[in-house]
């Protein structure tokens, strides 16, 4: 008997080895997927951050100068960050505002439900160089419609992807002409809202603004947030439209040779990843460039480990 129960705690730990080998059998896609894709290039950029790097002679330790180099000397570090941030702050509230909005007109609908859901996800669908270049005609200060038509109706006409002061609110109306995405994941979860409730609230005297503040947005408050959380990720990997919309209003499109101000007008519309390829694939300075995709990770963790925090801090206070 003295033996089968020393057998005993074995028997558990190889059931327990069992289990846990089973466990990494089935984790092991992700797990590879992880290492391969996320912590090697996270470790790797690290590594090439304090590193004199250019992509053709072997890396050589040089401590802060990368650093040095980005925060006190590259001039365009700073506005950078200036403008990736607002695009954080501003595009992503009006996006998930708007594609919240137009998810509660189309849920409400009685009739052509099919027809102004494909209206509003097409352009969804447009390549994002197509639908810049497009916005960049349509806002033409000179011969654009849109400036044609506020002239007619006596308003302002504001130059748009050529003014400092207007093309950041340039690119904030081309991600919302492109919500369809947000629109189509809150009209999923705006119908599984249980009638119920809406019911109830009713019959308790509720109006509109109380039926959405105390029964539609706790049922998609986890929608509203993984949009928000997704959002800041992708503005803050905001490259394409910014750069087709400053080459296209200072008039080049192609070609070599040619003199392109970066963030086209004035800065504008410089935002860290373009940082990233004008260091790092043009000037073959690798060091930096991994400087500022390390700044825009960590960036990206705080605002994501932020807007986690205050949800969880929001369902502790409800229970």
């Amino acid at each position: 008997m003295a033996l089968a129960r020393n057998d005993v705690p074995a028997a558990l730990k190889r059931k327990r080895r069992r289990e846990t080998a089973r466990t990494l059998a089935f984790l092991s896609p992700w797990l590879i997927g992880f290492g391969f894709f996320f912590l090697y290039p996270l470790i790797s950029t690290v590594y090439f951050s304090f590193m004199h790097y250019d992509g053709f002679s072997a890396p050589v330790f040089s401590g802060l100068k990368n650093w040095n180099f980005v925060f006190n000397i590259y001039p365009y570090f700073w506005q950078g960050l200036r403008n990736t941030l607002w695009l954080v702050v501003v595009m992503v509230s009006l996006r998930v505002a708007f594609g919240l909005g137009i998810g509660l007109l189309v849920t409400k609908l009685k009739t052509g439900v099919g027809f102004f859901r494909t209206l509003f996800y097409l352009p969804y669908l447009a390549p994002p160089v197509a639908a810049t270049m497009a916005f960049a005609f349509l806002l033409n200060p000179g011969t654009g419609p849109v400036n044609h038509f506020l002239g007619d109706l006596g308003l302002p006409q504001p130059g748009w992807f050529t003014d400092a002061n207007w093309s950041k609110p340039a690119l904030t109306m081309l991600a919302m002409w492109g919500i369809g995405d947000l629109m189509v994941i809150f009209m999923a979860s705006l119908l599984d809202v249980p009638k119920e409730q809406y019911e109830a609230a009713e019959l308790d005297g509720a109006g509109p603004w109380q039926r959405f503040r105390y029964v539609t947005y706790p049922n998609i408050s986890p929608i509203v947030m993984f949009a928000v959380v997704t959002g800041v990720i992708q503005t803050m990997q905001y490259y394409t439209q910014a750069i087709v919309a400053g080459k296209v209003a200072s008039g080049i499109i192609g070609g070599s040779g040619q003199a392109f101000e970066p963030g086209y007008p004035h800065g504008s519309t410089w935002t860290l990843p373009q940082m990233v390829y004008s260091l790092g694939f043009q000037r073959f300075d690798y060091g930096s460039a991994c400087v500022i995709a390390v700044v825009l990770f960590a960036i990206s963790m705080a605002f994501t480990s932020l807007l986690l925090r205050r949800k969880a801090g929001f369902l502790s206070n409800e229970d």
